[in-house]
């Protein structure tokens, strides 16, 4: 039980050094410049933006007093997470888990740079989606594990 309660701990901190590295690179690279818009692949840029609302640049607000509130809600929802997380296994939890860890680097970021920096520019011909990081595609493959566990839950009753 304690090997595996290791493992899980092992997962989320992953997760979340994982993306503190690439923020930390990104952010490097961008100071001497000032900004940042490295093209990767064809369809893939790196532009470091700074996102002050919630996923995909959501809820911006210049007032810091809702910037906190929204905080202080992504906490507490992470807390729930957390909670679901340990109320689960296998898959589900891993699942959970991910997005705890995303949510981790991405609630750290909201505290020490009192904003979240996105640099994942995904398009295809200049159809530009919204930008990203790491903490969001963890965060984003375990909400959809867990969507795609519930309609087999639903399959197989």
């Amino acid at each position: 039980m304690l090997k595996k309660n290791l493992l899980y701990l092992v997962l989320v901190a992953f997760v979340f050094a994982l993306d503190r590295l690439t923020k930390f690179l990104i952010i490097k690279y961008s100071e001497p410049l000032g900004e940042l818009n490295i093209s990767v692949t064809s369809f893939m840029n790196f532009n470091l933006i700074w996102n002050d609302g919630i996923a995909f640049g959501l809820l911006s607000f210049e007032d810091r007093f809702f910037y906190n509130m929204i905080s202080i809600i992504i906490a507490l929802i992470t807390l729930i997470i957390i909670w679901f997380a340990n109320k689960s296994q296998g898959i589900e939890k891993i699942s959970f888990l991910m997005i705890v860890g995303g949510s981790f680097g991405n609630l750290f970021d909201r505290i020490y740079y009192s904003s979240v920096p996105d640099f994942i520019d995904i398009n295809i011909n200049n159809f530009h989606w919204f930008i990203f990081n790491v903490a969001d595609i963890f965060i984003t493959i375990g909400v959809f594990l867990l969507i795609i566990l519930e309609f087999i839950k639903k399959k197989t009753s």
